[in-house]
């Protein structure tokens, strides 16, 4: 992984976070964007996912 950023949203009574990651294809080679939105406590485990 060579970026990832993590940015912070508030909705009415919820924290939320979107997490972005740049995934190697190991088909191409090229790098692709994957995003998500969830809760904080869950960005870790799933930046350390593949």
């Amino acid at each position: 992984m060579a970026k990832k950023t993590v940015a912070s949203l508030q909705t009415s009574s919820k924290r939320l976070t979107k997490a972005i990651k740049m995934v190697k294809s190991p088909k191409t080679g090229a790098y692709t964007f994957v995003d998500s939105v969830m809760s904080p406590e869950l960005v870790g485990a799933w930046l350390d996912k593949k």
